[in-house]
C-alpha cells in the first residue's frame, strides 16, 4: 500500500459528510448527499468510501483523542471543526498521508473560517502540530482490544465474560463485512427461480446451510430487481430461523408486536400460505409505511398493519385471541454491528436498563394476547444477557402457566437451558438470541 493521497475536495466532502452523518441516518445517504456536492464518483468513490466507513468504525477512538488533545468533549465543539478534527485524525493517525495530504490538512484552516468563522480555523490549524504527532498510550488488554477492534471497554470486557478466549473471534466477526443475505419469498418465486436470476447476471452466491431459503450475494450487486418484483427479500439468516422456530401454521391467528420493517410478518405469512390473520403492529410512522410497501410486494394477504405501541396491542384486539406472537423485541442490536458499524459508539452501558423495562412490558402484552395451549417467541438481535436469558428468566419466575419449548438448533444453547443464541463468529450471521414459550392449557 502506497502513502494515502486525498486533494482538497475530497477532504471536504469527507467532512461535510461527517457533519452531515450527524443530522441524517442512515449515515450512508448523509455520504452520497456529500459526495454527489463534491462531484466524486467512480474510483475516487470506492476510495473516500472506505475512508467515510472506516472513520465511522472509530468514530469513538477518534471523539476520545480528540478529548483527550482539547480537554473537553468533541460533543460542545463547533459542528464544522468538530467534523474536521473527526477526518483530520482518521487520516493523520490511523492511515499514513503522503507530504501533500499533509499540506491539504493545514489548508483545512482556510476551509473553515469560510464555512463557520475565522477563530475555528485558526484553533484548528494550532491543533494539526499534535494531531500529526499523537501516540496512543495502550496500557492494558481492554485498551488493545479497544485500538485493535474499536470497540468500548465496557463492551469488551462483557464479550470476554461470555465467551472467554473466543471474545477476540467475536470482535474481528463483527469488524467483517456481512454478504448480502436475501430470503426467498416462496408466495411468489422459488429459490431456483431467484439462483437461476443470479446466475444469469454472472452474480456468485451460496445457499445458507441452515436455512435453505437464504441465499448470500458474494459479489458486489445490489438485489433490487429482485425486491421490486417481492421474489426476494433482504434478511439475514438469524432474522429469518425466527419465524421457522415460532412455526405458525395455515389458519392460524399470529401477532407479530414490533413488525416493522415486516420482513418476518412476510415470512410467517408465507409459511400460513397466506391462510389464517396477522396483526402487525408497529410504533413508528415512517417503518409502518415501509412495511405495507413490503408486504404488497410479497404478495400478503393475510396481515393488517396498525402502527401503534405493541404495549397497547392487549387493548386494541383482546386477551387470548392469538395462536401464536412473536416479539422480536427492541434492543441494543449490539448483534447487528457488522451491518451498522457505526452503532458501536452509540452503546451506553447505562442504556440498557431502560431497554429492559421495555422488554418486560412488550413480554406481558405478549403474554396477554396468547391463548391457553399458544406459543411465543421472545427473539433480539442483541448479545447482551441482560436483554435475553434474563428476561426470560424474569418472566417465567412471574408465570408459573408458562413453560420454554426447548430449542434443539440450528444455532447453539443460550445461556438458560432450553434457549438459543446465533452467534456472529460461530455462524457467519448477526448475532441473536430465541426463547420459545407456551401458555400451559388450563
Amino acid at each position: 500500500m502506497g502513502k494515502l493521497k486525498l486533494s482538497d475536495r475530497q477532504l471536504y466532502a469527507l467532512i461535510e459528510a461527517v457533519k452531515l452523518g450527524e443530522e441524517v441516518k442512515p449515515s450512508q445517504q448523509a455520504k452520497r448527499k456529500a459526495f454527489a456536492k463534491y462531484k466524486i464518483d467512480g474510483w475516487e468513490n470506492s476510495k473516500l468510501t472506505g475512508v467515510f466507513y472506516s472513520l465511522q468504525r472509530r468514530l469513538g477512538l477518534i471523539d476520545e483523542i480528540i478529548a483527550e488533545l482539547v480537554g473537553v468533549s468533541p460533543l460542545i465543539l463547533d459542528p464544522w471543526l468538530r467534523a474536521a478534527l473527526r477526518v483530520a485524525i482518521e487520516v493523520a493517525v490511523f492511515r499514513d498521508p503522503n507530504e501533500k495530504t499533509i499540506q491539504h490538512l493545514r489548508g483545512l484552516a482556510q476551509f473553515l473560517s469560510k464555512k463557520t468563522h475565522p477563530y475555528v480555523g485558526y484553533y484548528y490549524y494550532d491543533l494539526l502540530p499534535r494531531i500529526l504527532e499523537y501516540v496512543p498510550v495502550i496500557d492494558s488488554e481492554e485498551k488493545r482490544l479497544k485500538w485493535d477492534y474499536l470497540f468500548p471497554e465496557w463492551f469488551i470486557a462483557r464479550m470476554r465474560g461470555l465467551l472467554g478466549d473466543e471474545d477476540e473471534e467475536l470482535l474481528k466477526a463483527l469488524n467483517e463485512t456481512l454478504p448480502t443475505s436475501i430470503r426467498v419469498n416462496r408466495l411468489k418465486a422459488s429459490v431456483e427461480d431467484v439462483e437461476g436470476y443470479l446466475r444469469k447476471k454472472g452474480v456468485r452466491f451460496e445457499r445458507s446451510e441452515r436455512i435453505d431459503t437464504v441465499i448470500r450475494i458474494l459479489d458486489p450487486f445490489n438485489p433490487e430487481w429482485l425486491f421490486n418484483k417481492g421474489w426476494a427479500i433482504a434478511q439475514e439468516e438469524a432474522a429469518a430461523a425466527a419465524s421457522l422456530v415460532l412455526e405458525p401454521k395455515p389458519g392460524e391467528t399470529v401477532v407479530d408486536l414490533a413488525a416493522a420493517p415486516g420482513g418476518k410478518t412476510a415470512h410467517m405469512a408465507e409459511l400460513m400460505n397466506n391462510k389464517g390473520k396477522i396483526y402487525a403492529f408497529d410504533v413508528d410512522k415512517s417503518r409502518v409505511k415501509r412495511m405495507k410497501e413490503v408486504l404488497k410486494r410479497t404478495g400478503v394477504e393475510i396481515a393488517e398493519t396498525t402502527k401503534a405501541d405493541g404495549r397497547k396491542a392487549p387493548e386494541i384486539l383482546g386477551e387470548e385471541i392469538a395462536d401464536r406472537v412473536m416479539l422480536d423485541a427492541p434492543c441494543t442490536s449490539d448483534g447487528t454491528i457488522a451491518k451498522n458499524p457505526e452503532l458501536r459508539w452509540r452503546l451506553r452501558e447505562k442504556n440498557i436498563p431502560r431497554v429492559v423495562a421495555l422488554q418486560r412490558e412488550l413480554i406481558e402484552s405478549a403474554w396477554r394476547l396468547l391463548k391457553p395451549g399458544g406459543r411465543m417467541l421472545y427473539s433480539t438481535c442483541s448479545m447482551l444477557p441482560e436483554e435475553n436469558e434474563e428476561v426470560v428468566r424474569w418472566f417465567l419466575e412471574r408465570h408459573p402457566e408458562a413453560e420454554l419449548v426447548p430449542l434443539k438448533g440450528p444455532y447453539d444453547p443460550g445461556f438458560l437451558e432450553g434457549t438459543m443464541r446465533a452467534w456472529p463468529h460461530r455462524h457467519r450471521t448477526i448475532g441473536f438470541f430465541y426463547a420459545l414459550i407456551e401458555k400451559r392449557g388450563d
